[in-house]
């Protein structure tokens, strides 16, 4: 039995849709204009936008501190998202999640554990992908490592066929699943598109599909207008672009481009 249940004691819905929080540039990042203030207002009017329109769950993440550091961000970094996603969990009742982009799930295990977040988003968990930053390698010996050490609930939803990205050794979606379920512990799997925004393809997520019983999440490019196709195949969906303006990752949310989106989910829901 496919093991759905995880999302929906978390979420309190069978198909949740998790809203993307894309921070301004933070400290030490070359786009970062010296103020702090912003980022925190603007994550706070862009939370309760989602929220108003119904969405079941937050990811906080530095979207916009690129180029981004292929493995450990640096310190500034940590405590730049810690502080504005410990300020997100306390005004909200929705489960908040934390993607430390790149691919660095030690810090965003660590800061989610520190501001009770509820899961973690690790884009190369396992294998080694080239990518915009050169070659990533997955660190899930030391993250699973981590959550042990720290007694942390946190749960680990992690990429595969990261976006973005092409494996070192293309060994399949099918294996890469396997692998990230049986040996990567991971408690949910997402599949993407190729790059930010990109419509993810129905085939690859039956492929996931076929080879594993942990939830699957849709990671990119769901609109009103392709989620049918992908609806009954996933278990819950990631989205970001979408509800910037004109659909853009790097815009800003618009509540009406939410408002659609939630219209068509609950009608799908029935």
């Amino acid at each position: 039995m496919i093991k759905t249940r995880l999302l929906r004691d978390l979420f309190g819905v069978e198909k949740p849709v998790v809203g993307c929080i894309h921070l301004l540039p933070l400290p030490g990042s070359p786009l970062y204009d010296g103020k702090m203030k912003d980022v925190y207002e603007t994550a706070e009017r862009e939370t309760a936008i989602l929220l108003k329109q119904g969405v079941h769950g937050l990811i906080v993440e530095n979207f916009r501190d690129k180029p981004f550091f292929p493995a450990r961000i640096p310190p500034e970094t940590v405590a730049s998202l810690a502080a504005v996603g410990r300020e997100i969990v306390r005004k909200v009742r929705v489960p908040v999640g934390v993607n430390a982009l790149r691919s660095d799930g030690e810090s965003a295990l660590a800061i989610a554990t520190a501001i009770g977040g509820h899961f973690v988003r690790v884009n190369v968990h396992m294998n080694a992908v080239v990518s915009e930053q050169g070659i990533i390698q997955g660190s899930s010996h030391n993250t699973l490592r981590l959550r042990s050490a720290l007694k942390s609930k946190t749960m680990i939803f992690a990429d595969v066929g990261v976006k973005h990205a092409a494996p070192l050794a293309d060994r399949g979606l099918a294996i890469e699943t396997r692998d990230l379920a049986e040996r990567g512990l991971v408690d949910a799997i997402i599949v993407s598109g190729e790059m930010t925004g990109q419509e993810t393809n129905p085939s690859d997520v039956e492929v996931v599909r076929q080879h594993t019983e942990l939830p699957l999440l849709i990671g990119s490019g769901v609109t009103p207008e392709n989620i049918h196709r992908l609806y009954d195949k996933a278990d819950g969906f990631i989205v970001g672009s979408y509800f910037k303006k004109d659909g853009k990752g790097d815009n800003f949310v618009e509540a009406r481009r939410v408002k659609r989106f939630m219209e068509r989910i609950r009608k799908l829901a029935g």
